[in-house]
């Protein structure tokens, strides 16, 4: 079951895939921030900060380059 709560309008946005204006609705679905067009469907989802700090934390650096 999901659940979604609190869906608004953001004002001036354009869906990257249809294009439309005033058409993106932002909301909250099982805790995790979406954006979703009433045009045309296409949805776009915001990590958690849990989810992108520990993909980061895997990463090393293998060197660092220095331009002379």
């Amino acid at each position: 079951m999901t659940i979604r709560k609190k869906k608004r309008f953001i004002a001036g946005a354009s869906c990257p895939k249809c294009k439309a204006v005033d058409t993106m609705m932002l909301f909250l679905e099982n805790n995790v921030e979406k954006v979703e067009c009433v045009e045309c469907g296409h949805q776009m989802v915001q990590p958690e900060a849990q989810i992108s700090k520990a993909s980061r934390a895997a990463e090393q650096v293998i060197g660092v380059f220095k331009p002379e």
